[in-house]
């Protein structure tokens, strides 16, 4: 887990960008050595695409930057559990790692609901490591829905 904090700072910047935009608060990084290749955040409310989640939007940036649709160099950081979604796709990107900052025990498809990786039916596994930067991840989403209510 060498430089996942390092890394993972970027991500909640971009969670900020979120969070400045109404947007939810989550950001992502793609990482393959130590080069950053993309860094984004949600924008499903703003682009009117429910799809349009930190983690995707990273995957097909990165894959178009790099022109192949494996990333089994890559690393990802992304401020909140993915949800199914988005681990489904992190799984057939062949990300190599995954780090996530807060838990999503409501929508998270990772630690929490269908567990994505553990089913022997998905073919790559990622290592994965929660909980970096929890507390921080975690402030912001609900500073962000507390201000929603």
């Amino acid at each position: 887990m060498i430089h996942s904090n390092h890394f993972m700072q970027y991500a909640i910047n971009e969670a900020r960008k979120a969070f400045d935009t109404a947007e939810v608060p989550v950001g992502a990084v793609i990482v393959c050595g130590e080069q950053i290749i993309t860094k984004v955040h949600n924008l499903s409310i703003s682009d009117m695409d429910i799809t349009a989640h930190a983690e995707i939007l990273a995957l097909r940036e990165a894959s178009h930057k790099l022109q192949t649709r494996y990333l089994t160099e890559c690393d990802l950081y992304v401020t909140l559990e993915p949800c199914a979604m988005c681990a489904y796709a992190i799984s057939l990107a062949r990300i190599r790692r995954l780090y996530f900052g807060a838990y999503d025990p409501k929508t998270g498809g990772v630690d929490h609901g269908p567990c994505i990786f553990a089913h022997s039916s998905t073919h790559h596994k990622p290592e994965y490591y929660g909980g970096i930067e929890e507390r921080r991840c975690s402030k912001l989403l609900k500073d962000f829905f507390i201000n929603k209510r």
